[in-house]
């Protein structure tokens, strides 16, 4: 297959998207790829839905490969960039979007759902972009997008372990940011609200309203929603923006 092309005369960008099997990431994954990206799927377990995402990638005329690693564990860490760095050729933007949640109240928190949680969500996040790094300063030009969320923003009962690993990851943010962002690297955090997903699926319909109730535009987000933020992030025209985070929420948090 033919690498798709930005013009007629630059290769496409490549962007390795974690957690792109499904959800979310797989929407971000699609938008990137519908917008001439080379795609590195990244999956933790359960290599079908991952392929998945390739094929309807591949089918749609684009180019992917689909890439296993559990991001808690630094040894995947340095696998995975080495992987997709070898059958992609480089990595242009990272999207780090892996997460996990191990919901309880603080005072019932075992050390290992606060450290599992912290492990993934901003530990491997930062390894992953500590290790993409060096190729984007030397290429003069990069794209790291952190995926946070609006808890990290107002906090949420029963998440301690989630929203400090998601508001660690807007720190993350401006830090990079202010480290990179003069020589062609970007570094910007989206953080979505209320996303429409099987979990919202299953909520009763009183507690769906009362979610409604809170959200002015009055309707939950759709993963394309977020893609939509994070493809812009990535590209040649957020080249002004960085160190920023951009809620994703239908106005639920408004700074």
């Amino acid at each position: 297959m033919t690498t798709p092309t930005t013009t007629e005369d630059a290769p496409a960008r490549v962007a390795l998207v974690t957690g792109s099997s499904r959800g979310l990431g797989r929407a971000t994954a699609l938008e990137l790829a519908a917008r001439g990206h080379v795609v590195g799927v990244h999956y933790v377990r359960g290599e079908e839905p991952a392929l998945e995402t390739v094929a309807r990638i591949e089918a749609a005329g684009g180019r992917a490969a689909a890439f296993g690693a559990d991001v808690a564990k630094p040894a995947d860490c340095t696998r995975l960039l080495a992987e997709a760095t070898e059958r992609l050729g480089r990595i242009d933007v990272l999207v780090n979007n892996a997460g996990i949640t191990r919901d309880t109240l603080a005072m019932r928190m075992k050390d290992d759902d606060w450290q599992a949680v912290l492990d993934t969500n901003l530990s491997g996040s930062f390894r992953l972009a500590r290790g993409v790094l060096r190729g984007m300063l030397k290429a003069r030009w990069g794209r790291i997008v952190n995926v946070a969320s609006v808890v990290a923003l107002m906090g949420n009962a029963g998440q301690a372990n989630y929203v400090a690993s998601k508001a660690g990851l807007i720190g993350l943010t401006k830090s990079l940011a202010r480290e990179v962002s003069g020589r062609g690297v970007t570094v910007n955090a989206v953080a979505p609200g209320f996303i429409a997903s099987d979990m919202t699926a299953e909520l009763s319909e009183d507690l769906r309203e009362r979610y409604l109730g809170q959200i002015p535009a009055g309707r939950f987000g759709q993963p394309e929603d977020v893609a939509k933020a994070v493809a812009f992030l990535a590209s040649d025209d957020a080249a002004y923006v960085t160190g920023q985070t951009l809620t994703v929420d239908g106005g639920l948090v408004m700074q």
